[in-house]
């Protein structure tokens, strides 16, 4: 089998693009991945393109082989934009070699530890802040709807939630996000008074709503420096939170910042390969390590797992994408035997259905793992054309 063709095809997402890649073989066999451009990968499908003649005429099931080689072809440059394009044809690689084998990627893998995977309502209500109406998703423009909201992630059977800092109650309801150079409080990343009351009246809400028995969890992003995480986890601190999720580039300031809240902390979505989760590990600086399987590629991601096992700590899924991302993440939450918990949102583009010819099995909260060859779902490329992508 040789790999015949590497291309990619993008997909409107209301305000963001959703990014496939498809590897073609001169068997037929096609693997599939889904990445991400749109979000702090800018650059990825260049560097696709660029990576891609080096794989043509290869085995595509020799996926280890090929990774290593491109991991070495970028080696001065590597983490960043590079991992999030070495991820993404690992992942498409991993795709073919299941589908040669006519298995699922998760019994190629080593096999499921679980066969079911509870899920979390991420970004609940922020969405319906920040894009309700390129989504076409309700509104959320109050604390009454965020209680709305709560409601809903209830009667829709999911036992857990995330959600983010929202300023409300004025004429311009919108997130808060100041790491992102979105809003207030930036460049100082200040724990503004406004900021700690906003997150309290909304827990209040989201609490009230969904009672004691649903847990729920709140992202902080970037947002802060140490002083700030500290003062607004302890603010949170009487909701009983599942997690409180925090990005920091130091890992003994997030080691100190968990030491001084009696949440659990998640953290380090943002990194890559095991070389830059070590130092997190060796000090003990988070609860969850947060894995993002499509910048690292599956395969890379169980390494990461079965790192953080050893040290005693649990991971979770970064997944706010479509759903070929979800069904990529839940071959790796079927076999990591330290999971605790899987993120999906949701919230999404009315058309998001079309763009796969199998969509996740969710049901009372939980995602069922599939279980076709491969991914157990391929990319509908006539329903990416009739949704193309506004660049």
């Amino acid at each position: 089998m040789k790999i015949t063709k590497i291309e990619r095809l993008h997909a409107d997402g209301a305000w963001r693009t959703l990014d496939f890649l498809k590897i073609s073989t001169n068997e037929g066999i096609v693997g599939w991945s889904e990445f991400n451009e749109s979000f702090g990968g800018a650059g990825v499908s260049a560097l696709i393109d660029n990576l891609a003649p080096v794989l043509i005429g290869k085995d595509p099931r020799n996926y280890e082989a090929h990774v290593a080689l491109l991991y070495a072809l970028r080696r001065q440059a590597s983490g960043g934009a590079v991992q999030q394009a070495i991820g993404a044809i690992e992942n498409a690689l991993l795709d073919v070699k299941a589908r040669a084998l006519g298995v699922p990627v998760y019994e190629m893998l080593g096999g499921p530890v679980r066969d079911r995977i509870r899920l979390y309502w991420s970004h609940c209500a922020s969405y319906r802040v920040s894009h309700w109406k390129s989504m076409g998703i309700p509104p959320v423009r109050t604390l009454d709807d965020v209680f709305a909201a709560g409601k809903e992630v209830v009667a829709r059977g999911y036992t857990a939630l995330k959600t983010n800092v929202l300023l409300l109650g004025d004429d311009d309801p919108r997130g808060h996000i100041p790491g992102f150079a979105r809003g207030d409080s930036f460049p100082e990343l200040n724990p503004e008074r406004y900021a700690v009351g906003a997150i309290k009246d909304q827990l209040a809400a989201f609490r009230q709503a969904v009672g004691p028995n649903i847990d729920i969890m709140v992202d902080l992003n970037f947002n802060y420096k140490t002083e700030g995480y500290i003062q607004m986890a302890r603010a949170m601190e009487p909701f009983n939170l599942f997690w409180v999720e925090i990005d920091s580039r130091d890992a003994k300031a997030l080691h100190y910042i968990r030491s001084q809240t009696t949440i659990p902390l998640a953290s380090c979505e943002c990194l890559f390969g095991r070389k830059d989760y070590r130092p997190y590990f060796e000090n003990q600086s988070m609860d969850v390590a947060i894995i993002d399987t499509p910048w690292n590629g599956v395969a890379e991601s169980l390494k990461i797992a079965n790192m953080a096992d050893t040290y005693e700590t649990n991971v979770a899924p970064h997944n706010f994408y479509s759903h070929l991302a979800t069904m990529q993440s839940a071959h790796f939450a079927a076999v990591a035997p330290n999971l605790r918990i899987m993120e999906f949102d949701p919230d999404m583009v009315p058309w998001q259905d079309e763009l796969v010819t199998v969509v996740p099995d969710i049901r009372d909260g939980h995602m069922y793992l599939p279980t076709g060859p491969g991914w157990g779902t391929e990319i509908n490329e006539e329903a990416i054309r009739a949704h193309p992508a506004k660049r």
